[in-house]
């Protein structure tokens, strides 16, 4: 084994140095700057894909590698160095010199090269661009570290890590990914007799997990068209000529804390099964911007994984999500599939450690509660700190894909997620028990708006179109009866009396005549937001936030808002596009959608009392799948496939976007050649 490693780290610098032609590959940019990579080999369309996006976001991308390198603290300051430091925390420079060697394939580990000499191709050639000294070239080992990083965020990694500290560390969850809608509908269920998926991510418009979209292209079988996060090799969710799929965010039970056995007499020991143990420790320099010296901090690690030796106590974590370096490979593999065979065969991996998967082809939908879950010994509570003296709660082994819910064409004709259980994930009388599955995976048993909305609307339905499938899509409605997971019941705002309140009269009849529809030209949805805002905020930083509010908060709550409006407008009687504002530049519209509609958008403070959307709604792809021929796809995108302000495709799908519609989009290379506005290869 070590002389397979050692083989592997000599042969680094040939491979991420092979030679990629950069005149074989073609860049063709659509009309709005979308790029599609066209060449013969799929390691050659990878470094195509790296070049693009680049040219389009560079930055970004570098937030990604920097911290591999011990490099994001000195440009981001202390939230990089924690980053930074929870790289080594998680022994990812271990774990790659560990599998790096045999973990993955030589056709991926080939795209995966192609990828890299793109990147540092276009670092050299465009210096002035680099964020900061020292950053390139990248290596695969650096690329596999930035993998372990990503992957363990998915996972909860800097949560448990708040939890454990209390809060005392800066927070990397603009790495994370959040939401997210998918929707599945099977062909027996439409009027056209085309299967339809609708991708519909909820992320963060801007930043290190924000789409970029793209289409791949090569003679070896890859053809696919759809979203991927700065630093990607492949598409992370798409439509291919056989297939698509989305992904929404789940939250199983994905992590572990222990809480180990020390006492003083053992310094920097930890007792497990009857024997006294060492902990591990290296020191971590972190390079902080502004602080001209690097700062040591011990790294510990014991038999559970990254350990933490705090005033309360020595804490461990473990999760699957730092023992396995082929999650990104089971995506190209996802990526490649030609059936929904191929496609379960690369889900069977079980690499990536999370996140819901709604698949479509013509003949078949599919919905799987996707992780990477151990068994687990079911003695215990998993849900809390475990006992961290005991190889009894040291799991080794992981549950296989068929352990986890699924269904694969059900009676009902459609399939979907907004985030809630997967025991609600088609009609009624299709879903799945939550008895039937290990209670130690911890899977998810909540509904949400989202999810109630969704059930209210297809009841509506025996077979639907089109039309239908796109208005469901972008529905506004909240339910009859809200049901937000997190923060405090609100429906005793709507049972409140104009009459009872003088002072607040216009804001509770606007409330309460509301249809609950959050549209830019709705009063009623202004209200609500602010109100919404105000409670949500304000249980944050309580002690015992209130489970309920009652009509007391509810009226404490309205007359924040009227404060608010008088302050911030000089008037109350305000339309939610007054106040939320979908903002890029110098670009400004007014902007539908508010936390868990359909179309849900998330907002954060703007100027004079405005909010702008920072998440939610991002990148939408909308797809028919015909019994023959190339999917017909639609999408779009929150600004532009550009992060340069100079450039025209910078806020190009704004309007698209706020005006709820889309472009259309082809997989068909002669097409694209036909169409394309401009057509060059690497470096021109």
């Amino acid at each position: 084994m070590k002389t397979l490693s050692l083989l592997f780290f000599c042969i680094l610098p040939v491979l991420v140095t092979a030679q990629i032609n950069p005149a074989m590959v073609t860049i063709a940019r659509d009309g709005y700057g979308v790029p599609h990579i066209f060449a013969k080999t799929d390691p050659e369309v990878a470094y195509g894909l790296a070049w693009a996006h680049a040219e389009d976001d560079f930055k970004t991308i570098q937030l990604l590698i920097l911290p591999t390198k011990g490099l994001l603290g000195r440009h981001l300051g202390k939230q990089g160095a924690a980053a930074d430091y929870v790289v080594e925390l998680l022994h990812a420079p271990e774990l790659v010199a560990e599998q790096g060697a045999t973990a993955l394939s030589a056709d991926y580990k080939a795209v995966l090269t192609g990828y890299l000499q793109g990147l540092n191709d276009y670092a050299r050639a465009h210096p002035g661009e680099v964020l900061v000294r020292g950053a390139f070239p990248v290596s695969v080992s650096d690329y596999l570290k930035a993998t372990v990083l990503s992957l363990s965020l998915i996972s909860g990694v800097d949560q448990a890590l708040q939890a454990i500290l209390g809060g005392k560390v800066p927070p990397i969850d603009f790495l994370k990914p959040t939401g997210s809608n998918a929707i599945a509908i099977h062909r027996n269920k439409t009027t056209e007799g085309k299967t339809l998926l609708a991708i519909n991510s909820h992320q963060p418009l801007e930043g290190p997990v924000a789409w970029y979209e793209a289409h791949l292209c090569s003679e070896q079988g890859w053809n696919i068209l759809g979203g991927l996060f700065p630093g990607g090799t492949t598409i992370f969710h798409g439509v291919n000529e056989h297939l698509g799929w989305a992904h929404t965010v789940n939250y199983q039970d994905k992590i572990d804390t222990y809480q180990l056995q020390t006492d003083k007499a053992h310094p920097k020991q930890y007792f497990f099964d009857g024997k006294w143990l060492p902990l591990e420790v290296k020191t971590v320099k972190l390079r902080i911007k502004g602080i001209p010296f690097a700062i040591g901090r011990k790294a510990y690690w014991s038999t559970y994984g990254p350990t933490l030796v705090t005033k309360k106590g020595t804490f461990a974590i473990r999760t699957g999500a730092n023992q396995d370096l082929r999650g990104i490979e089971q995506w190209y593999r996802m990526n490649k599939a030609r059936s929904f065979s191929e496609f379960r065969a690369a889900m069977q991996m079980t690499a990536i450690p999370g996140f819901n998967v709604v698949y479509a082809d013509p003949d078949t939908i599919y919905y799987v509660s996707n992780g990477k879950i151990p068994y687990r010994d079911p003695a215990y509570d998993w849900s809390g700190t475990l006992p961290g003296n005991t190889s009894k709660t040291r799991w080794t082994n992981f549950h296989p894909l068929s352990d986890f819910p699924q269904y694969i064409n059900p009676p009902g004709g459609y399939l979907f997620n907004t985030n809630n259980t997967p025991f609600n994930a088609t009609a009624p009388a299709d879903n799945l028990p939550a008895d039937q599955f290990d209670k130690t995976m911890g899977y998810e048993r909540w509904n949400n708006n989202r999810s109630v909305r969704y059930g209210e609307l297809m009841a509506q339905y025996d077979k639907l179109s089109y039309a239908d499938f796109k208005r469901i899509k972008y529905d506004l409605q909240l339910p009859a009866r809200l049901s937000y997971t997190s923060g405090p019941d609100a429906n005793n705002l709507f049972t409140l009396s104009p009459a009872d309140y003088p002072d607040i009269r216009d804001l509770i009849q606007s409330l309460v005549s509301w249809n609950r529809q959050a549209t830019a030209d709705s009063q009623g949805a202004a209200a609500f937001l602010l109100f919404y805002n105000y409670w949500k905020n304000k249980a944050s930083t309580m002690t015992n936030p209130p489970a309920t509010l009652t009509t007391t908060d509810c009226v404490e709550g309205l007359r924040y808002v009227r404060t608010y409006l008088l302050k911030h407008f000089g008037r109350t009687a305000i339309v939610l596009g007054d106040y939320q504002k979908h903002v890029r530049g110098s670009k400004e519209l007014p902007v539908w959608g508010i936390p868990d509609v359909m179309a849900s958008i998330y907002a954060r403070p703007y100027t004079k009392g405005r909010v702008r959307s920072n998440q939610g709604e991002s990148y939408i792809s909308l797809v028919k799948f015909p019994k023959v021929g190339l999917p017909e796809i639609e999408t779009v995108n929150c600004f532009g496939a550009s992060n340069h302000p100079d450039s025209p495709h910078y806020t190009d799908q704004m309007e698209l976007f706020v005006n709820q519609k889309t472009k259309p989009m082809t997989l068909d290379k002669t097409t694209v050649l036909r169409e394309a506005k401009r057509i060059y290869h690497p470096g021109e």
